[in-house]
Parts: structure tokens; C-alpha cells; sequence
């Protein structure tokens, strides 16, 4: 039985060409890579930078100690509206007092 030389070409081109293909993948894949590799270096410096920049303003960078303080704070911002509310109203009544007793006076 003779082998025929043709199949043995047609099997190399289709090794060639899968090898192509593998090695466009692998290309493909290693760009990818770096680019990921980049994008997680920005994010790890741009974290550093809030980190400090945490640490500078607040004194802390950990998240829960950040959390305690932003529940602080709120809590501050609500008492003062409301104190404020407060001034308003007792202002709007003098206000009105004052209305009613130049009304009067007429």
C-alpha cells in the first residue's frame, strides 16, 4: 500500500495553519494581558491616592473607621437642619407677632 504525498501536504497545511491561528491567539491573549496588567496598575496607584488622600483629610483610610465618621457627620447635618428649622419657625412667628401688632395699631 503507497501513501499518497498529497495527503501528507494537505495534513502539514492544516497544521500550519492551526499553528497560525494558535500563535494569533496567543498574541491576542498576551496583549490582553499587559493591557489588564496596566489597567490593574492605574487602579492600585489611583487607590493608593484616595488612601492618602483619606488618610490626610480624615485621619483614617479604613473603610468602617471612614463609614463612623460619614455616620457622624450625618448625624451632625441632621441636627443642624433641624435647628435651623427651628430658627426659621420661631423667626416667621416673631415675624407675625409683629405683623399682627402694626395691624392692630392702624
Amino acid at each position: 500500500m503507497s501513501k499518497n504525498p498529497q495527503d501528507g501536504n494537505g495534513r502539514d497545511n492544516a497544521l500550519e495553519k492551526e499553528l497560525a491561528g494558535l500563535k494569533n491567539e496567543f498574541d491576542r491573549l498576551r496583549l490582553e494581558r499587559a493591557r489588564t496588567e496596566e489597567g490593574l496598575s492605574n487602579i492600585e496607584r489611583q487607590l493608593q491616592e484616595l488612601e492618602d488622600q483619606a488618610r490626610q483629610e480624615y485621619g483614617t483610610s479604613d473603610p468602617e473607621e471612614l463609614e463612623s465618621l460619614l455616620a457622624e457627620k450625618r448625624a451632625e447635618n441632621e441636627k443642624l437642619v433641624s435647628n435651623y428649622g427651628q430658627h426659621i419657625d420661631e423667626v416667621c412667628k416673631k415675624l407675625d407677632q409683629i405683623e399682627q401688632g402694626l395691624a392692630g395699631e392702624e
